[in-house]
């Protein structure tokens, strides 16, 4: 069984967690290729699919999208996940609770593809990979930057979709 695990990311965080995906199904037995979705033109190859996207002002990267619109047939056919990244801060803060809401692309990715699951995972914002406009923002939206990924939530995902696709730990397969 070989897995696709691929993201659209703007600053590497959601392709980290793909890529913390393809590792816990690589401990699974399950070979996982990592590619982002601007490389991939096909999915005939792939058994199954992981497709995530940051998600930026509600709504997934384009290449994320795109992929979607490529391949929805083939993904049609096979079981895939979905994941968005996104929120960062304090989820008891009103603005963060609004960022932790579904991607506006959603509904349409749903009907395309016929997904398994999708889950929003916290994302992390980092001062240095953000242009002056977005620092800016920092000023005015304080307790934002930081890492605020659920890595425990993210590994019982992936564990959860290795066991979906009828994996066992224990064999080791290594994730590309």
């Amino acid at each position: 069984m070989t897995v696709l695990v691929t993201a659209a990311s703007r600053h590497g965080t959601t392709e980290a967690i793909a890529r913390e995906i393809a590792e816990v199904l690589a401990e699974h037995g399950v070979e996982a290729v990592v590619r982002s979705p601007g490389e991939v033109d096909a999915v005939d190859p792939y058994e199954a699919v992981v497709l995530g996207s940051a998600v930026y002002a509600g709504h997934w990267l384009p290449p994320a999208g795109e992929l979607v619109e490529r391949c929805g047939p083939a993904l049609a056919e096979r079981p895939v996940w979905l994941f968005s990244s996104g929120p960062v801060g304090d989820p008891a803060r009103k603005m963060v609770r609004e960022m932790d809401k579904d991607p506006a692309e959603l509904p349409g990715v749903r009907e395309a593809v016929h997904p398994r699951d999708h889950r929003m995972f916290a994302g992390r914002l980092e001062r240095e990979d953000l242009k002056f406009p977005e620092r800016a923002a920092l000023w005015v939206f304080r307790g934002l930057e930081g890492d605020f990924r659920d890595h425990d939530a993210i590994r019982g995902w992936a564990e959860s979709i290795a066991g979906a696709l009828g994996a066992s730990p224990g064999r080791h397969s290594p994730a590309e």
